[in-house]
């Protein structure tokens, strides 16, 4: 039986602590999706369509994972897509609350579905997409944490808040 995994996000933008946890989950399946989500109520700094490509960027050297985009609930989309397992990253004990919530009503949802929680290697625990955004916001660099085209990307669209230091 061979076995699909999506792992669904908004990815704005994709992390090299994505990338982590997707590369963990192709080991794990036969199948992997990154599904990038149109962003629901969230207000993403790129679109859709760019964070598509931010993400087949990122995963260039991975032809064997496949990246979809989707503008519906996960579960309708992992249905879709023959999946049975939803991969989700757990950074910290405090991502922990809101994804148990998730997997649970997931589960209602789609009773096939499994959620799979995969922790990224310590070097991106600290990684998000919104601290990057906000490194690079500050005039900070950001190539320790994302793929060279995003980090590009985010420095093209990221107005820097000049520094301001008091005397």
């Amino acid at each position: 039986m061979k076995i699909t995994a999506v792992y669904p996000g908004t990815f704005d933008p994709i992390t090299n602590g994505h990338v982590d946890i997707v590369q963990r989950a192709a080991r794990l399946f036969d199948r992997v999706l990154l599904a990038v989500s149109s962003g629901g109520n969230k207000q993403p700094v790129f679109s859709l369509d760019e964070r598509l490509a931010l993400a087949r960027a990122a995963l260039v050297d991975y032809p064997d994972i496949e990246v979809i985009g989707f503008e519906m609930l996960v579960v309708e989309m992992a249905r879709q897509q023959g999946a049975t397992v939803l991969i989700r990253g757990l950074r910290a004990v405090s991502d922990f609350d809101y994804e148990f919530q998730m997997a649970g009503m997931n589960r209602k949802l789609y009773s096939e579905v499994e959620t799979v929680f995969l922790t990224p290697a310590e070097q991106y625990n600290c990684i998000s997409s919104s601290l990057v955004r906000e490194i690079v916001r500050l005039g900070g660099d950001a190539s320790e944490f994302v793929h060279p085209t995003v980090k590009q990307a985010l420095v093209e669209r990221i107005e820097v808040v000049p520094s301001q230091t008091k005397s």
